[in-house]
């Protein structure tokens, strides 16, 4: 998320409109000291063009960020003075990006999302301060007390207590009601309404309330309700739509120095938070409305009154204790969808969106009624924010902050911060150690409840991962520690545990800061058939208790010790069960011939032999 600014040009302070290319010719007045009548007024000075070389200044920009293609637009006083594409939307076939070339916004869809909740508000369908509960009964969170208080206002200002958890959706095959069934197991870093947490499945169950309400897909009503009425004809939400549009821009990343095209990343599943595609010259429809009431044209798109909740500073946003500190930016708060900031002293409504291949900035000065967008297809990149203050600058005749410079600097510091971690991270391994077990004891499926599925897999002398899409080899830190290898994942480190018995039976990733290492539980390996399991039914001897074994419903194992209740067994490898809820205990059959002789039980007292009775 990036912070975006506002600067207030004096002439447009006394009402003067602009047009590039023409100038405010001021009022007549009469000499009051010349008795011969009325002298004719000094010719006035023509004003300065703000617009004059930025078509060469956002070349540049671009060539030194070494991107394909972008588009800008600019809207003052409810007019589009400005668009214009720049560069390529597609390389390899040389094709230009025009101001109606289609780029993911990402974030940026975050806003349509927050008003369709002031949508469904004024039409008495939802309150803001009203539990979503009240909406959705089987919304849970981690925490009861959230779970029950939690509205839908939480879900659009970042404030619910959950870090992002991105890692969760990120490439995940979930769908958008399996996200939401999940939030229960998602861990809080902050308290409920405690402090600012950027949050995207807040957004996404956003959009699923919006479903629950109204009967129509999140998508059905972005478009119904704003792409149509303010004729966005070309806008859509999702990316599997844009290989077959007329105009669409492609996704590039920078790696290593060296652009390449990347695939289109497909996020239907979290849309409501960053999934809409639009072009420069549709999204200034979107800046009319915001700055026009919630009108476009003679049409009211989202209510006035609900407009203005969207942009209400709800939470303050923290400064990064490792961004840098400008003069310039001051006074974050987060409104819903848009950050609401300061500038060189003036008010700003933004946000920024990025996605695989793009960047993107929408930004507006309100009582200026000035806007721009920057779409970008190269990620990650600094240029939106540089080309947003730029104009702004521009048009508030203020002496232009070098933000180019000052950005290629943050980007260099990163770079340097980075080889710097790894460096750190190498220091950090305690050499000459192996691991404890054979390669092959640590591969296996190992599952999360909110992430879901693991897979660990060797190759010809190393562990693979697997997740959500994201693959690496392993390679070997230390003791029972391996790490991921590829740029896409950084070097996340896999600390594998074993149960009593020795068997690698878990493994424990930092796929989210500010809480615990997500734990990740090895999956049954395989499962018995409905024979074998019939075979295990009978009552195994302990010394002074028996443990008696049998099916329910043909298909569930269980287990009935005198005095206790019934426990479920839950397949874990070959013949070897879990007593279900109870950490530590299993029971695996040891056959003799073809029926079990015994059931050797573990628990974290021991391990104990039950011989079968016959």
């Amino acid at each position: 998320m990036r912070r975006l600014v506002a600067v207030l040009l004096p002439i447009l302070a006394l009402g003067l409109c602009y047009a590039p290319g023409a100038a405010a010719q001021p009022p007549k007045k009469a000499d009051a000291g010349s008795a011969k009548g009325p002298a004719k007024a000094a010719p006035a000075a023509p004003r300065k063009d703000p617009l004059a070389g930025f078509d060469d200044w956002v070349e540049t920009v671009r060539m030194d960020w070494k991107i394909p293609g972008l588009a800008v637009s600019i809207v003052k006083d409810g007019q589009v003075i400005y668009a214009k594409g720049f560069g390529l939307r597609n390389v390899k076939q040389n094709l230009p990006v025009t101001p109606d070339t289609l780029f993911a916004i990402g974030s940026n869809s975050k806003a349509f999302t927050a008003a369709s909740l002031g949508i469904l508000v004024d039409e008495g369908k939802l309150d803001w301060d009203k539990p979503v509960r009240q909406y959705i009964p089987s919304f849970k969170m981690n925490d009861d007390y959230v779970t029950e208080h939690l509205t839908p206002r939480d879900l659009v200002t970042h404030r619910s207590g959950l870090p992002r958890h991105d890692l969760m959706w990120y490439g995940g095959p979930f769908s958008r009601k399996e996200m939401f069934d999940r939030l229960r197991h998602l861990e809080p870093s902050r308290g409920f309404r405690a402090s600012y947490q950027y949050q995207n499945l807040m957004f996404m169950t956003a959009g699923y309330l919006v479903e629950q309400v109204t009967g129509q897909t999140w998508e059905q009503f972005i478009r119904r309700r704003f792409f149509e009425p303010m004729e966005m004809r070309a806008s859509n939400t999702s990316v599997t739509e844009l290989p077959r549009a007329a105009d669409a821009s492609l996704p590039y990343q920078e790696e290593k120095g060296e652009v390449k095209e990347v695939p289109y990343r497909n996020i239907d599943q979290i849309g409501p938070a960053g999934s809409i595609n639009s072009s420069a010259r549709e999204m200034a429809a979107w800046l009319i409305v915001q700055m026009n009431k919630g009108k476009y044209k003679d049409k009211q798109i989202i209510p006035e009154a609900q407009l203005r909740q969207t942009q209400t500073p709800q939470v303050v946003v923290p400064p990064s204790p490792t961004a840098p500190a400008y003069d310039e930016l001051f006074y974050n708060s987060y409104a819903m969808g848009w950050i609401i900031n300061a500038y060189r002293g003036h008010l700003l409504h933004a946000h920024g969106g990025g996605i695989d291949g793009f960047i993107s900035q929408v930004s507006m000065l309100p009582k200026q009624k000035l806007g721009v967008v920057v779409l970008t297809n190269l990620s990650p990149n600094a240029v939106p924010d540089v080309i947003v203050y730029n104009v702004y600058d521009r048009f508030l005749g203020l002496e232009p902050v070098d933000w180019n410079t000052r950005r290629k600097d943050e980007r260099a510091k990163a770079r340097e911060a980075q080889q710097k971690a790894e460096q750190d991270s190498e220091a950090g391994r305690k050499t000459g150690t192996q691991p404890t077990h054979a390669l092959a004891d640590y591969t296996g499926k190992f599952e999360h409840p909110g992430y879901g599925v693991l897979t660990i897999a060797q190759g010809s002398d190393t562990l693979t991962m697997s997740y959500n899409g994201l693959r690496s080899p392993l390679r070997h830190y230390h003791f029972d520690v391996f790490e991921t290898t590829e740029s896409s994942t950084g070097r996340l480190k896999f600390n594998f545990a074993m149960n009593q018995k020795g068997d690698i039976d878990k493994v424990r990733v930092p796929l989210q800061g500010g809480v615990p290492d997500i734990v990740f539980t090895r999956m049954p390996s395989g499962e018995a058939g409905p024979e074998t399991l019939k075979k295990l039914v009978g009552e195994y001897e302990l010394p002074g208790a028996s443990v008696k074994v049998w099916l329910r419903d043909e298909k569930t194992l269980m287990a009935t010790v005198a005095g206790q209740p019934d426990y479920e067994l839950v397949p874990y490898q070959g013949l070897e069960f879990q007593f279900k809820g109870l950490t530590g205990f299993s029971i695996e059959f040891k056959m003799s011939g073809d029926t079990p002789g015994e059931a050797v039980i573990t628990q974290p007292n021991g391990v104990f032999t039950a011989k079968r009775k016959m």
